[in-house]
């Protein structure tokens, strides 16, 4: 067997034990240090240094310490010291456990539920008034903390019970809470788009200015479909009783804005502003962040000791989760790359002669299907990588690609029959609540997602804009 054979074997033996459960980023590393073993094992070196041993007579103990040091001395495991070092001290991944942790506090200070109700009380007028300020609210809080899961279920919690109970029809509601719920992915200051900047050497100041305009802009073709489907037929989002609103002045709403909507914007603001103008590096934005967030869980009495110490605990375990992932599917790729396979993958693709618009859709389509099984930091750290070779020759700019991607998860998460965020929403739902009225609800959204992805292709100027306008051109 040749060595591109063996590395195609190696990702098939890979993908395999993802449908069979295995840990991925432990897999990835076992198997990397497996076949980087093969791959970097001289068999010669080692059997001269035996036999030299031999031929001066050692005694059994040094004959078997050199033949064990023979068969230790492989360039696989410097190499894997090397890449979990590197991985540790990236300044760019250090940005991740901050973002998290501002995140996680801001989740555990309740502002979301303050926040939800301004909102609500704010756009009571609006048809679908409460899926709107839930989606505005699953925007806010997606950037802050940018895990699905966690903006899922929180939201699944506070909003969706108070859409059922206002008898919002089930399958509109839950769309509302699953597709709002994936935005923290696009919207910056998204780990994704962290995540993604390691991994491709794209800058994250770039990526974030280029994420902007397509972050909101789905968010916006969100909205004008709730608020559409709720002004076509009333019955799927009712009107609030009067009694619920009745005697909340303007003066009220104002204040309710100030102690609830623009602390939180604020922080998110000063974050974003301090990277997308150069004030402050990712990792110094993040500091300032998590900071901001512990300042406002003090400011609403919200800190306590066990909300803080979970806070750090989430933080820490998911943070463990992504480095770990990079040590793996770093040293994964790398030995993937010496025997062969990134070669073979990518003559065999050039040789297709596909057009560029056809290996965009190609590479989306493969990356939809990946979501299904993956969360998106498995498909960002280890299939991604394998695209980007491909790229410049088919002259696609890794900053378009990477928000195509970024857009295309959001449909990864909501796709049946592997829609996580439906399965988040499943978990902490009524027991009357259906998963096939869940899915139901999640289709529409599809569209959306369709529609931006289209919209941003045709006019790419949806992501350069902002980058180009605040550094310059840089394609």
């Amino acid at each position: 067997m040749t060595d591109p054979q063996v590395a195609i074997t190696m990702l098939g033996m890979f993908v395999l034990s993802i449908f069979l459960g295995f840990p991925i980023s432990f897999t990835l590393m076992g198997m990397g240090l497996m076949f980087g073993y093969y791959a970097y094992y001289d068999a010669d070196r080692a059997w001269r240094a035996y036999d030299a041993a031999v031929a001066h007579h050692a005694d059994s103990y040094t004959l078997l310490h050199t033949w064990l040091q023979g068969f230790l001395n492989n360039r696989i495991f410097d190499l894997f010291v090397n890449q979990t070092y590197s991985v540790m001290s990236n300044d760019v991944l250090t940005a991740v456990p901050l973002f998290l942790f501002m995140g996680y506090i801001v989740e555990r200070a309740n502002i979301v539920e303050r926040l939800f109700d301004t909102l609500y009380i704010s756009a009571r007028r609006v048809p679908g008034a409460m899926a709107v300020a839930a989606l505005i609210t699953c925007a806010l809080f997606a950037t802050a903390t940018g895990i699905i899961g966690a903006v899922v279920t929180l939201m699944g919690l506070l909003a969706f019970p108070a859409m059922l109970k206002a008898r919002y029809d089930t399958s509109f509601a839950s769309g509302v809470i699953c597709a709002g719920g994936c935005l923290g992915i696009l919207i910056p200051p998204s780990i994704m788009l962290i995540v993604y900047a390691a991994t491709s050497n794209v800058s994250i100041v770039r990526l974030y200015a280029g994420a902007m305009v397509p972050g909101f802009l789905l968010a916006g073709l969100y909205i004008i479909y709730v608020v559409g489907r709720a002004w076509q037929n009333p019955k799927l989002a009712p009107k609030p009783p009067a009694e619920m609103t009745e005697g909340i002045g303007a003066g009220e709403i104002v204040i309710r804005l100030l102690t609830s909507f623009f602390p939180l914007a604020i922080l998110i603001l000063s974050v974003l502003g301090a990277i997308l103008f150069g004030l402050a590096t990712p990792t110094e934005a993040a500091s300032i962040g998590a900071l901001g967030g512990l300042v406002l869980a003090i400011a609403y009495g919200a800190l306590t000791w066990d909300r803080l110490r979970e806070s750090v605990y989430l933080t820490v375990r998911t943070s463990a989760m992504v480095c770990w992932l990079f040590v793996g599917s770093w040293t994964f790729s790398s030995v993937f790359a010496y025997l062969g396979g990134e070669k073979l993958i990518e003559e065999f693709v050039i040789g297709l002669d596909l057009h560029p618009l056809t290996f965009l859709i190609t590479a989306q389509i493969i990356i939809f299907l990946l979501g299904w099984p993956l969360e998106w930091s498995e498909i960002i750290i280890i299939f991604v990588p394998i695209f980007l070779p491909l790229l410049p020759h088919f002259h696609v700019d890794p900053l378009f690609f990477g928000i195509l991607i970024a857009l295309n998860l959001q449909t990864s998460f909501l796709t049946p029959p592997m829609a996580m965020a439906a399965y988040y929403l499943k978990g902490i739902a009524p027991p009357y609540v259906q998963l096939t009225q869940i899915f139901r609800g999640v289709m529409p959204y599809l569209v959306m997602v369709l529609l931006a992805m289209i919209i941003v292709y045709n006019f790419p100027a949806t992501i350069y804009y902002l980058p180009d306008l605040i550094y310059g051109a840089g394609r």
